[in-house]
């Protein structure tokens, strides 16, 4: 018969419990992966002490948005995601390219469309770095590509190739492709691309997995388990990591629905569920894609896009799902058991994922949500809590940067620019708001999505005296909830996302008290360990 496990005991800290924060409370225990005690005990003889020294201990972050194989996948290959200028990327495009003269294609990615004119960098600039073999670099968004021109010619785009549906080539004023290649554009290149190997996309999950627990994360959605933009399908991946043992995190996989497909696509959703089920792996959710993203004006909007000028224009982007079409599929995929898990940007495309959930029947706790929302009509608002459907927040997101103010605002108008992230609304009507980071499209780290959540400026590069729609900000424990218990719970772990006697023992531990700081410095805080199950999987 096996002796019970030790003991893990937590002291000195001061404690947020998933939902509110108690300050200093006494010893937490953990023992068999579970939190047995919190506060007014004691410390039994043979513990595992652990001095928290006054920091934070709170359920692990669980982020209910990210793309953990694409981004474990950008940081081994060209990562541009720590660049901010049109100089940066092309002085990591060219280092990456001088230390790897045998790959036959520069992959990777991560560049910020305000570093360039319209948000659309060109095939010449990247030729003057790499021009002895094609490159294709996706943006933060991976809703546009970045290409060389000798991508270009290998695909045989020219100014006599027509758009693609669902896309868009980038085009001087002769016509001439320039180099950005946007949505279903992308699949031009895409198709061309050499065969990723399974070794190399089992070392992006694990560098992606080690990137979130060092940020305090211990479970995510992964919200596109398909192939997309030239990425493959990532569910074989989790499924080799969960049978090896290797996947540590807690992770849902939302299956991706192939909008070029329709209801018949159902059946085979079903059979990859059972099949890439796995140990702590489960894909139990779908990932439908409404509308594309406004910093390109794809993003589906109720009154048209302004010109420069403040014009209408004719475009007021795209649903990539039909209206009536969105509804039936959802209607389908609830039949199954799927939670629904919805990409809205604009305020058509959040009021079109509203209304296909407003069809259902009621009672079913499938827990489907909303993810991103940047412009939510204020009608819509209410209709989050009135129809239980979940609004997952990308919170650091909501401030003024050059992508808000040179690619946003001016083409939204006032009216629109005052609806975007109305996390403070959402929450005050009784929305149920979760929170995720779109990773490798932002950084992944919790803490500097809450810093904006609370202040409405972001902690880098922000200015505190400007903060972006203030009166949208939640509270820190509302933020806070909204990263542990709210994203726990919309994974359908019920029994994780709180420090409450009989939880999963998934932990965080931070290096001093935000809640006891000034607002302005959430961001200071660092992770000092990171536990599931009550396993450090991450230590300083």
């Amino acid at each position: 018969m096996s002796s019970p496990a030790a003991v893990t005991a937590f002291v000195h800290a001061r404690l947020f419990d998933g939902h509110h924060h108690r300050g200093e409370v006494g010893p937490v225990l953990v023992q068999d992966g579970r939190v047995v005690a919190v506060g007014d005990v004691e410390v039994p003889a043979g513990a595992r002490v652990v001095d928290c020294a006054g920091g934070l201990l709170a359920p692990g972050f669980v982020d209910a948005h990210v793309h953990t194989v694409q981004g474990g996948l950008e940081r081994i290959r060209c990562d541009l995601s720590e660049g901010r200028t049109r100089e940066d990327y092309l002085a990591a495009v060219a280092a990456h390219a001088a230390a790897h003269p045998d790959e036959p294609w520069v992959l990777g990615g991560g560049w910020g469309m305000s570093a360039f004119p319209g948000g659309t960098p060109t095939a010449a600039d990247l030729d003057t770095v790499v021009a002895d073999r094609p490159a294709f670099l996706p943006n933060r968004d991976h809703h546009g590509a970045w290409v060389n021109s000798r991508a270009l010619a290998l695909a045989g785009i020219t100014a006599a190739t027509p758009d693609p549906p669902g896309g868009r080539i980038e085009r001087d004023a002769a016509g001439e492709p320039t180099g950005t290649l946007h949505e279903g554009a992308m699949g031009l290149v895409t198709a061309l691309l050499p065969r990723t190997l399974d070794t190399d996309y089992d070392r992006a999950l694990l560098e992606g997995q080690r990137h979130l627990h060092s940020l305090g994360v211990v479970g995510w959605q992964d919200a596109i388990v398909g192939s997309y933009a030239g990425m493959d399908d990532p569910g074989p991946t989790y499924v080799r990591a969960a049978e090896r043992g290797d996947l540590t995190g807690h992770v849902v996989g939302a299956l991706w629905w192939d909008r070029e497909r329709g209801a018949e696509q159902v059946a085979s959703l079903v059979e990859r569920r059972t099949a890439y089920t796995q140990g702590r792996f489960r894909a139990t959710s779908v990932k439908i894609m409404q509308d594309g993203v406004a910093e390109n004006f794809t993003a589906a909007m109720n009154a048209p896009y302004l010109d420069r000028c403040g014009h209408a224009t004719a475009n007021r982007g795209h649903s990539f799902v039909d209206a009536a079409a969105l509804r039936q599929y959802v209607g389908l995929l609830a039949a199954q058991r799927f939670q629904v898990h919805v990409h809205a940007i604009g305020d058509r495309g959040v009021r079109e994922a509203l209304d296909a959930f407003a069809g259902l029947p009621a009672g079913a706790d499938l827990r489907h949500h909303v993810a991103h929302l940047q412009v939510v009509d204020p009608a819509d608002v209410p209709r989050f809590a009135a129809l239980g459907v979940a609004a997952n927040a990308q919170a650091l997101w909501a401030c003024h940067d050059d992508q808000m103010d040179e690619l946003t605002l001016p083409f939204l108008g006032p009216e629109r620019s005052a609806w975007q992230y109305p996390f403070g609304s959402l929450h005050a009507s009784g929305a149920r708001l979760v929170m995720g980071s779109d990773w490798p499209v932002s950084s992944p780290d919790p803490l500097a999505a809450i810093h904006v959540a609370v202040n409405r400026w972001d902690a880098e590069e922000g200015d505190p005296a400007r903060p972006f729609l203030p009166e949208q900000s939640v509270a820190l424990e509302t933020a806070f909830a909204a990263y542990t218990s709210g994203s726990a719970w919309v994974n359908h772990r019920d029994d994780a996302g709180t420090i409450t006697p009989g939880a999963v023992a998934d932990l965080v531990l931070l290096d001093r008290d935000p809640f006891a700081a000034e607002p302005a410095r959430i961001a200071e805080a660092r992770v000092v360990s990171t536990w599931v199950d009550g396993v450090p999987v991450h230590e300083t």
